[in-house]
């Protein structure tokens, strides 16, 4: 499993760095989701794989949720357009600890629209905070974005947004935090699943918040200009317990 997550770490860091993987891949044709796992042997598991993500959250189960440990201290660097998405890399001191372990802050990125869905709800924007242990185990936590009010935060996004495939803006003036980013209220569902594009390894912890973020028309409109459709479709949840 250690070997695997390792290896799931280097392809979602690399990967949303900007690098190529081993096997071109989409969000539609011939190269979209229902063929990933047909493109290479490494993405394999995304046609086997029976804890697969992006879910709809329902059935939820009760638990006991401890509050969210998060100690975001690491300030931003720089922002890419990898073909895929647009991410916001972090410098080191941003930290998750969940399930007596540390996950370090590594980046954060975005779908529209969302790929996760709330009660079968969809949004129009998601955003994913990717973080990594030591030992190369991934801890996902996802917000999601509705029409509302601006938003400060991302006013200072939009002004460095990078339009094109493999545009990269450097962000270090802007000395973003990503826990601004998030809702004040910070309750949240919790399962596992797996990275939602190739090679869709699973074992990664994910985190997805209760509150959505508020965005205006057009900043939302931004991010998918940019984008357009980069969601992979609900997978089954199978015999996963959903707990909230």
């Amino acid at each position: 499993m250690k070997k695997t997550l390792s290896i799931a770490l280097f392809t979602t860091v690399s990967l949303f760095a900007g690098a190529h993987s081993s096997a071109h891949w989409a969000y539609g044709g011939t190269e979209g989701p229902e063929f990933w796992g047909e493109l290479s042997e490494k993405y394999a598991m995304c046609k086997q794989g029976k804890n697969q993500s992006p879910i709809n959250l329902t059935s939820l189960t009760e638990a006991d949720m401890k509050p969210l440990d998060l100690k975001y201290r690491g300030l931003s660097q720089d922002f890419i357009n990898n073909g895929h998405t647009v991410q916001v890399n972090f410098g080191e001191g941003s930290t998750l600890s969940i399930d007596d372990k540390s996950f370090d802050l590594k980046q954060f990125h975005f779908h529209t629209p969302s790929e996760n869905h709330i009660d079968g709800n969809s949004y129009p924007m998601e955003a994913h905070l990717v973080h990594a242990s030591k030992e190369g185990e991934l801890a996902v936590i996802a917000v999601m974005f509705k029409e509302g009010k601006s938003n400060p935060y991302f006013q200072k996004l939009i002004s460095e947004l990078p339009k094109k495939a493999k545009d990269k803006n450097d962000l270090k003036n802007a000395k973003l935090n990503a826990y601004d980013m998030l809702p004040k209220d910070k309750d949240y569902y919790r399962f596992n699943g797996s990275l939602t594009t190739p090679p869709c390894s699973e074992g990664v912890r994910w985190i997805v918040l209760k509150t959505p973020v508020e965005l205006s028309k057009d900043e939302l409109t931004a991010f998918s200009a940019v984008m357009g459709e980069n969601n992979r479709p609900i997978q089954p949840v199978n015999a996963r317990k959903i707990l909230k």
